[in-house]
């Protein structure tokens, strides 16, 4: 094996093992679990790099997300787990952690990974939510993220999310942004906004609502994914396969967004492209 062939191969170890410890979309976790040509533009470690840069992954402050950490003594929900990026974050510093999702799959993947690797006690459970296999304000730290667009009755979901959660409880909760989902709508085929996949689109102030309905308050509000409103809108033109295929368009999106987080002012260009087409918005919100 030659010298660039071995570079190749621990770089994509070391985002491998990064991977799982961000909360990005499940395509974008399949997108760094695929075998890539050599020298390949890794289309998921870009992705990887603009989470960090948006507050994922706090390690030193054990911040999932900028303005919620993991204590050691927290009980941490993780409900829609998928891949498990939340989960195997939590898992190095919570006491005990929980970890729902209803692809019994992703629920056995996960359940492995975190037997080798987790610190803390951990169960792993197959649910669609209704209800939730959680005893009522018995969790600390409640996660759902990428979620609740898919859900049939969404009420119903943030009235069972709210329910698991003890009083002062923090919740991590975030949705497509409307702004990318108008514009992907145009150009994603058909099915992509159909069961299992988006059945709805959460507006903004919805999005509030649902929480303060729940009788959760909101206290921190963020919006991030620029990237990814850009690349999920350019592969369907490309006519590739979502989470493996390969084409030029994409490559020279990947590195000019990875040359744009270079620039000296990058984070202010990226957080003024996020704030106005962000792929995902963000609400951390405590339990009355």
């Amino acid at each position: 094996m030659g010298e660039g062939s071995a570079g190749d191969l621990r770089r994509k170890a070391t985002w491998r093992r990064m991977i799982g410890r961000i909360p990005l979309a499940r395509w974008a976790w399949r997108l760094l679990n695929r075998s890539l040509p050599p020298d390949a533009v890794d289309y998921g470690a870009v992705g990887l790099r603009d989470a960090i840069r948006s507050g994922w992954y706090r390690n030193e402050t054990r911040e999932l997300f900028s303005g919620f950490p993991i204590a050691p003594a927290d009980i941490v929900a993780d409900i829609g787990c998928g891949g498990g990026g939340n989960s195997l974050f939590c898992a190095r510093f919570a006491a005990h952690l929980i970890a729902v999702d209803i692809n019994p799959d992703a629920v056995a993947a996960l359940d492995r990974r975190l037997r080798a690797e987790s610190k803390a006690t951990y169960r792993a459970a197959v649910s669609d939510g209704h209800p939730l296999p959680i005893e009522s304000e018995s969790v600390d730290k409640v996660i759902c993220t990428e979620v609740l667009e898919h859900v049939d009755d969404v009420n119903q979901f943030v009235s069972e999310l709210a329910r698991i959660g003890k009083r002062g409880a923090l919740y991590l909760l975030s949705v497509p942004d409307p702004l990318s989902e108008t514009i992907l709508k145009r150009v994603s085929p058909m099915e992509s906004y159909m069961k299992p996949n988006h059945i709805r689109v959460i507006e903004r102030d919805e999005f509030a609502k649902l929480a303060d309905d729940a009788g959760l308050v909101v206290q921190k509000r963020a919006y991030y994914g620029f990237y990814w409103s850009v690349w999920n809108a350019l592969v369907w033109q490309c006519g590739v396969e979502f989470d493996r295929g390969r084409h030029p368009v994409l490559d020279h999106w990947a590195r000019t967004w990875s040359a744009v987080l270079d620039l000296p002012q990058g984070d202010v260009c990226k957080a003024a492209l996020d704030d106005n087409l962000p792929k995902s918005q963000v609400i951390i919100a405590c339990k009355k």
